[in-house]
């Protein structure tokens, strides 16, 4: 009897514990909630920055599947029509690539792959090895035309596309032989239109002409791929690659690729191949000035003017259609050695806005031809004007 009024006690007492200790934790956490409302006041967390753990942020998840898929079919549908060019000349042996343009067997190249050519070799993908002609050069755009005799179906025409609908940050696909390792394929984006290069093409005074309208990319492009198509992901030629920039040495002593390349918009050879196909040379429009490419906030304040955009003047060519139409360049020496003041500043042409000197440029080799006019307008102590200026050509 003693025993099971003890054991009664006992159950009592576990029970009140229980109790008591449920509701402590209430009163715990009920505490813990008033303390954590108050940081979430202090520190105004918008309720739709809060994350739940059932939720997931949108990412950007890219389909690497779909992206291999792409670029397989592409260099399937483009490499046949992408040739290896050898070349033999008093130098010695060099190579670069090239492409096929129509089924008439003509392959467009740079001009320097087969500058001072004695021999021309084409490879194609295909096994075929023909010696072809040299029937067309542009020194400016850096572009040259082979022809070979090759039946239509061993010709595969690659399109070419438009270069101005291209946007920076759009993928792109160089195809080439770099270092002859024939028809090798590297991945890239744009990474900035509108860029500047010297032409091949020198004045009387040796001075190099400018070349305008150049893609730049830093899709992998080395000694070899000269020549060679870089392509949209539709397999479309948007430009020809022609130079990488280069800085110091490597531990073999050559130029160190910087991971920067340069192609000729197809826009260019667009309107070029044309011309150098019929009658082996192209005649560009000539303005007969130099300029600076852009101007800095210091060398605007030298030279006293107004903004900072624009094409300034800084040499015009005796007799040459500037100075024809009474363009200025800058005459008076600033503390700046070689910089002179007192130059006209191109801001437009034919009312389309020039901010740097390759906006000129790329306009007058897209869109004119020698004999035609242009209005520029200028700035001129400070006033603007407008000019009409008739173009020569290149020589």
């Amino acid at each position: 009897m003693k025993k099971e009024v003890n054991r009664k006690s006992v159950i009592t007492i576990m029970v009140v514990l229980l109790l008591a200790l449920v509701t402590m934790s209430c009163q715990i956490t009920s505490r813990l909630q008033q303390a954590i409302k108050p940081v979430e006041a202090t520190l105004q967390i918008p309720t739709a920055a809060i994350v739940k753990p059932t939720e997931s942020p949108n990412l950007l998840i890219p389909d690497l599947v779909n992206q291999e898929e792409v670029l397989v079919a592409l260099y399937q549908k483009a490499s046949p029509g992408v040739v290896s060019i050898q070349v033999t000349s008093e130098l010695g042996v060099g190579q670069g690539s090239g492409f096929v343009v129509d089924k008439e067997g003509h392959i467009v190249t740079n001009y320097h792959v087969i500058e001072g050519s004695e021999t021309v070799e084409v490879d194609f993908p295909s096994g075929i090895k023909v010696y072809g002609e040299v029937i067309g050069t542009d020194l400016d755009s850096d572009l040259a035309v082979i022809k070979v005799d090759v039946s239509e179906e061993d010709l595969f025409p690659l399109p070419i596309g438009n270069s101005d609908q291209m946007l920076v940050g759009q993928s792109v696909v160089a195809i080439g032989n770099p270092y002859g390792l024939s028809g090798t394929m590297t991945v890239g984006i744009i990474s900035a239109r509108g860029r500047v290069l010297d032409s091949m093409r020198q004045t009387g005074e040796g001075i190099y002409f400018t070349a305008g309208d150049l893609i730049q990319t830093d899709a992998n492009i080395n000694p070899g791929n000269s020549g060679g198509p870089l392509l949209n992901l539709n397999g479309e030629v948007i430009g020809v690659n022609r130079a990488i920039q280069t800085s110091g040495i490597t531990l073999s002593g050559d130029a160190a690729n910087t991971g920067i390349g340069f192609a000729v918009s197809s826009n260019i050879v667009r309107r070029v191949l044309p011309s150098l196909i019929s009658q082996g040379y192209y005649d560009y429009p000539y303005l007969g000035l130099s300029s600076l490419n852009n101007l800095s906030l210091t060398y605007q304040e030298v030279l006293g003017l107004e903004q900072s955009t624009g094409a300034y003047i800084t040499s015009i060519v005796k007799g040459g259609p500037s100075d024809k139409a009474g363009l200025i360049a800058g005459q008076t020496p600033t503390e700046i050695a070689g910089l002179y003041s007192g130059g006209d500043l191109i801001i437009a042409a034919d009312g389309r806005p020039v901010n740097e000197f390759s906006d000129l440029l790329g306009y007058l080799i897209l869109n004119k031809a020698p004999g035609e006019t242009i209005e520029l307008t200028i700035l001129r102590d400070g006033k603007e004007m407008n000019i009409t200026l008739t173009l020569g050509k290149r020589s």
